[in-house]
C-alpha cells in the first residue's frame, strides 16, 4: 500500500525493509541499502532545488520506490503471482553472487521495467498533448542522471566486496560503465514511456499487452547479467537498457 507521499516517508519505509529483513534474505540489503542511499541524495537535490519541478520529481520518486516495495513485499509475504518476472528473477538470485551483480539485477528490474510505469502515473494523457511541460518533464528526468552519477563512485566503495586482482584493475573501467548505463538507460525509458503512452490511449487491452512485452524484455535482461563473467564489460557490448519494438498494427 502507498503511503505518504515524500521522498523523507519513502526512506523511511526502505529502512523498515531493513530492519525487518529475515536473516536468511541478508543478500538483499545490498539493493535495499544502495537503493535507500540514492533516494536520499535525490531527495537532497529535491531540496537543493536542482529540478525545474521539485514537485513533481518527488511524487515521480515516491511512486517509483513504491513499486519496488511492493514487489518486495509480495516476494517476501510468498505472494509470488504479484511479482513481476524481472523481480523474481532478481529476487531468487543466488545470495552468494557478487555485491556489484545485485546491484545491478536490482538496477536493471527497476529501471527497465518499474521506471517506464512511475513516470506514466505522473504524466497525463493531457500533459503529453503540451509540449512544454513534456519537454520539462524530459529535462527533469534526464537530471536524474547527474545525481546518480554522483553516487557511482561512493556506492562502488561501499559495496565492499573482496576483490580479485581482475576486478581492482577493472574498477574504473565499471564506474565508467555504470554511468554510461544510466545515461543510456534512462534515454531508453524515455522511448519505452512513449510506447506505452501510445498504448494507454488506445485502451487497458493495448496497454497490458503492451506492458507484459516490457515485462518479458526487462526479465530477458536480467537473465543476461545472471550469466557469469564481468557484466559491467559485457552490458558494455550488448548495450543498456531496453527498448520497446513499434507496435504492431491492428
Amino acid at each position: 500500500m502507498i503511503g505518504e507521499q515524500t521522498v523523507e516517508a519513502v526512506v523511511r519505509r526502505m529502512q523498515s525493509r531493513l530492519d525487518e529483513l529475515p536473516t536468511e534474505l541478508a543478500h538483499r540489503r545490498i539493493f535495499l541499502q544502495t537503493y535507500l542511499r540514492t533516494t536520499q541524495a535525490v531527495g537532497a537535490a529535491i531540496n537543493e532545488a536542482r529540478f525545474e519541478d521539485p514537485a513533481w520529481v518527488e511524487a515521480w520518486d515516491v511512486v517509483f520506490a513504491d513499486l519496488y516495495l511492493q514487489a518486495f513485499d509480495a516476494d517476501i509475504g510468498q505472494r509470488y503471482a504479484d511479482v513481476p518476472r524481472p523481480w523474481e528473477l532478481a529476487f531468487a538470485a543466488p545470495a552468494d553472487l557478487p555485491a556489484l551483480r545485485h546491484v545491478l539485477l536490482g538496477i536493471n528490474a527497476h529501471v527497465n521495467y518499474d521506471l517506464p510505469q512511475a513516470m506514466l502515473a505522473v504524466i497525463s494523457d493531457e500533459d503529453f498533448r503540451d509540449p512544454v511541460l513534456i519537454d520539462r518533464r524530459r529535462r527533469d528526468h534526464e537530471r536524474i542522471d547527474g545525481v546518480l552519477s554522483s553516487r557511482v563512485s561512493a556506492e562502488d566503495e561501499a559495496l565492499g566486496d573482496a576483490r580479485t586482482l581482475l576486478d581492482r584493475v577493472l574498477t574504473p573501467l565499471n564506474r565508467l560503465g555504470s554511468r554510461r548505463f544510466l545515461r543510456e538507460a534512462r534515454q531508453k525509458v524515455w522511448h519505452n514511456v512513449q510506447q506505452l503512452q501510445a498504448a494507454r490511449l488506445e485502451g487497458t487491452d493495448p496497454y497490458q499487452h503492451r506492458l507484459a512485452e516490457l515485462e518479458l524484455l526487462s526479465a530477458a535482461k536480467i537473465s543476461d547479467l545472471l550469466a557469469p563473467g564481468q557484466v559491467v564489460l559485457r552490458l558494455a557490448v550488448g548495450g543498456f537498457g531496453v527498448m520497446l519494438p513499434p507496435a504492431r498494427r491492428r
